[in-house]
């Protein structure tokens, strides 16, 4: 029953789903890790983390922020678990959702964590990472192949059909570069959105979140917006 009810916050990689259900999943093997490019930034994961939005209108924190290596945060190991346990009718197709890159040069950077649940289900995941301006670029600059827009996942028995909505008309929308991408659940009757912004700003990326069944984009965005306005208030 547990699996079932992640089925969509896994597939879209929803960093706030993964990170509220961590029974079990301190033995999870962590993501490869890669030394950081030269050039990465000086942000410990501590000043990341004071970073972080403090409150979201209407939500109410889930549990206390995590900080620490992105690859070994709790919420990114619980993913690497629970991502074994799905069956995709395309299997190049398992970044379709991906908001960042689990493993790699990202795995190794400082990053912190926080996430907020609302009574009507939706929840709010905000990232920070300190990386290159290489890094943040690349991860600015992925796109969702044509193939993967639409896909189907599997677990124990019960089929999801999911379909990936990329909207990134400015890459300057949120700070000095984002990217918009949505997913839309199916399971059974049930529909379910995912919302993230990836954006970059001098020294850091950061992604917002916002998954449940009133999600929407306008909600996400205005999040990032907030969250960049609060990280360049702390870190100036």
């Amino acid at each position: 029953m547990l699996l079932k009810r992640l089925i969509p916050p896994v597939m879209a990689v929803l960093v706030a789903s993964a990170a509220g259900c961590s029974g079990g999943a301190d033995d999870t093997a962590p993501p490869a890790v890669r030394t950081p490019e030269a050039g990465a930034a000086s942000y410990t994961s501590d000043q990341l983390r004071q970073a972080l939005l403090s409150d979201v209108a209407g939500y109410v924190r889930a549990g206390e922020p995590e900080s620490g290596t992105y690859g070994m945060l709790r919420a990114i190991r619980n993913f690497t678990q629970l991502q074994g346990q799905v069956k995709l009718d395309k299997p190049e197709c398992a970044d379709a959702a991906k908001a960042l890159e689990t493993a790699g040069d990202l795995a190794a950077a400082p990053a912190a964590l926080t996430t907020f649940a609302k009574a009507t289900g939706e929840t709010v995941t905000q990232t920070l990472l300190a990386v290159s301006a290489q890094a943040a670029e690349r991860e600015i600059e992925r796109r969702v192949p044509k193939l993967c827009r639409t896909y189907k996942t599997k677990v124990g028995g019960e089929w999801s059909t999911h379909q990936v909505l990329e909207q990134t008309p400015d890459r300057h929308f949120v700070g000095e570069g984002s990217r918009t991408v949505g997913l839309v659940t199916m399971s059974g009757e049930v529909e379910v959105n995912m919302w993230f912004v990836v954006f970059t700003a001098p020294g850091y990326l950061g992604t917002v979140s916002v998954y449940g069944p009133k999600a929407t984009k306008g909600e996400a965005e205005r999040l990032a917006r907030d969250a960049a306005g609060q990280i360049e208030r702390v870190l100036g």
